[in-house]
C-alpha cells in the first residue's frame, strides 16, 4: 500500500509516525513521511525531520522523508492525489471532557477534502 504520513511535531503526529513506520515494516508499505509546518508545535521542522529519519532507520525500512512547504492540509491532499497515495495517516483527535471528539485544523481539512482514505491516530 502506498502511504503518506503527515507529521508536524505534535505528540499526536509522533504517535502517527511510530504506528505508521511499525506497520510499514510489517506490511512492506511504500511509505512517504511529509513533514509540514505546524504553528502549534514547539518542535522545529528540522527536529521533526530528524525524528522521522531516526524512526525509519530504527525500523530498517526504505521510506522517503521530505519537508513540505505551504498550507499543510492542502499540500497533503495535493500530494496524495498527484502521486497516487492510497492512504493518508495523521495524528489527531482528542476527546473533550464532555466526550466530544475534536480534531485540529490540518486533520479537519484533510478529512474533508481528501479523495483517499484518511487514518487518524489518537
Amino acid at each position: 500500500m502506498k502511504v503518506l504520513c503527515g507529521i508536524g511535531g505534535s505528540d499526536d503526529s509522533f504517535r502517527a509516525l511510530d504506528r505508521t513506520v511499525e506497520r510499514a515494516a510489517v506490511a512492506s508499505d511504500d511509505l512517504t513521511i511529509a513533514v509540514v509546518d505546524n504553528e502549534d508545535s514547539s518542535v522545529s521542522p528540522d527536529e521533526v525531520v530528524e525524528r522521522a529519519e531516526a524512526a525509519v532507520e530504527e525500523a530498517a525500512i526504505d521510506a522517503e522523508v521530505r519537508r513540505v512547504e505551504g498550507d499543510p492540509g492542502s499540500r497533503l491532499v495535493d500530494i496524495a492525489e498527484t502521486e497516487g497515495f492510497e492512504e493518508i495517516v495523521l495524528g489527531g483527535g482528542h476527546t473533550s471532557p464532555m466526550g466530544k471528539i475534536t480534531i485540529g485544523s490540518i486533520a479537519e481539512f484533510v478529512l474533508l477534502n481528501a479523495k483517499t482514505s484518511v487514518t487518524l491516530v489518537r
